[in-house]
């Protein structure tokens, strides 16, 4: 195994033992969870910061919510397509979610330049966006707006949307927040 591909095997094993201990984990359940030695962990990573500051940069790529988009079948009515990329943002969102506020509450917080944390947020939007504007493309011909702008009103309205409901516990499904994304929050005359 090649040193990029053991320290992506880490980092995927401590990420959930990160949601589940904070940077309380210890050595050896990380190195249980990675199938290692503690001292191999110790020869791919100088620390536990420079691993946990790797876990926090992976747990905010958007690569894994990107390829459930992308299998999405676009020949699925476009609400399901909604749905099905609603559900894998959501998720996505959960996890970045769960990480924070359990590493933030152990006292770690990931040491990053603002502009750079301002960078990846703005690239890892902008792929989510065009992902989600492939979604759109088929109906582009029936839509108010070009499919880049629909999308982008889409990802704004979910994510806006689930962070305010989950404070107040009164969220509304997927398929109501699709609903009334695609018709409007009028009821039909």
């Amino acid at each position: 195994m090649s040193a990029d591909e053991r320290r992506r095997m880490i980092v995927q094993s401590v990420l959930p033992l990160l949601v589940e201990h904070g940077a309380g984990v210890t050595s050896s359940q990380i190195a249980r969870a990675a199938g290692i030695g503690e001292g191999t962990v110790f020869r791919v990573f100088k620390d536990k910061d420079e691993l946990f500051a790797t876990c926090f940069a992976e747990a905010l790529k958007p690569d894994q919510v990107l390829d459930a988009i992308a299998v999405i079948d676009l020949d699925q009515s476009l609400d399901d397509r909604l749905i099905e990329a609603a559900d894998a943002l959501s998720a996505h969102l959960q996890r970045m979610g769960a990480l924070m506020a359990v590493m933030h509450g152990s006292g770690r917080r990931p040491e990053h330049r603002h502009d750079d944390r301002r960078d990846r947020r703005k690239e890892s939007m902008s792929a989510m966006r065009d992902a989600m504007a492939e979604l759109f493309e088929p109906e582009k011909d029936r839509l108010r707006l070009p499919p880049s702008q629909s999308a982008a009103l889409f990802l704004s309205l979910l994510f806006s949307g689930r962070i305010r409901f989950s404070e107040t516990g009164d969220e509304p499904t997927t398929m109501e927040l699709v609903d009334v994304f695609l018709n409007g929050a009028l009821a039909a005359a």
